[in-house]
């Protein structure tokens, strides 16, 4: 068994999983990792398998990232774990959730949602065709990443802050970014959020357009005794555009349920 690739940051009896979305890699919680780590969290980012260092599997659906999760948290080892899923990334942790529910002593859901859509509806579709049509045309993961990334900040978002998400999602395998925008048309959890029985933080940003602060709301809503907090002023990418709001957010949470 060839494990996904990860940076480790920290010591302590809870292990806090950073799980990034489609544009992303294990670096995209840089501004975040070790702040969680200086106080007292082991904190784990993963390559989703695909990404970065990390083999891909087959078939690629969320079933099997939730394996290849499984199998890194319980190489982990740690007594209790947190998984904390970004936009694709949270889809994945409700996965585990669903499957695997004895690895999961606490969810953060930021920027995600419970459900995609139909694989073979017309909306997802065209949803994949946009999304595709840049790899399509030539112009690569840097061409999709200039046009794509901007749109997921605020309008007033840090320059220098736009560019290192940009380089990020730039890095992605394009075969990988496929293989994972195709895998979540089709995900749909809502029937698992009345059984997600852990503590839950759903964590949305104001001006997110991928995943609007309603839908983190209605989430939160059908998993009992879920937080939410919406983050003021800024977009998809929270952690990256204003990381001392979402690590704020975080750790309040975490030391609310985990405290070391």
């Amino acid at each position: 068994m060839t494990l996904p690739a990860c940076l480790e940051q920290g010591q302590g009896d809870t292990a806090v999983f950073f799980l990034h979305g489609v544009g992303g890699g294990k670096e995209a919680w840089a501004h975040n990792q070790l702040v969680f780590a200086s106080h007292g969290f082991r904190t784990v980012a993963w390559d989703m398998p695909g990404y970065g260092e990390s083999p891909t599997v087959q078939p690629y659906d969320t079933s099997a990232l939730a394996g290849a999760l499984a199998d890194l948290i319980e190489h982990t080892g740690a007594r209790r774990n947190v998984v904390l899923g970004h936009s694709m990334g949270g889809m994945v942790a409700q996965e585990l959730a669903a499957l695997h529910p004895a690895l999961v002593q606490g969810l953060i859901l930021s920027a995600s949602s419970p459900a995609f859509g139909k694989a073979d509806g017309i909306w997802q579709q065209e949803f994949l065709h946009s999304r595709f049509a840049p790899l399509d045309q030539g112009r690569g993961m840097a061409g999709l990443a200039h046009d794509l990334v901007p749109g997921m900040f605020a309008p007033d978002a840090d320059p220098d802050r736009i560019a290192e998400a940009a380089a990020l999602m730039a890095r992605v395998p394009p075969e990988s970014y496929r293989a994972a925008l195709s895998a979540i048309v089709s995900f749909n959890r809502l029937d698992k959020l009345a059984a997600i029985a852990v503590p839950t933080l759903c964590l949305a940003g104001q001006l997110d357009k991928t995943a609007p602060p309603a839908v983190l709301e209605k989430m939160a809503s059908r998993i009992a005794g879920a937080g939410y907090v919406c983050l003021p002023g800024v977009g998809h990418l929270a952690n990256i555009e204003q990381p001392a709001l979402f690590n704020d957010a975080v750790l309040t949470f975490l030391m609310q349920h985990f405290s070391p």
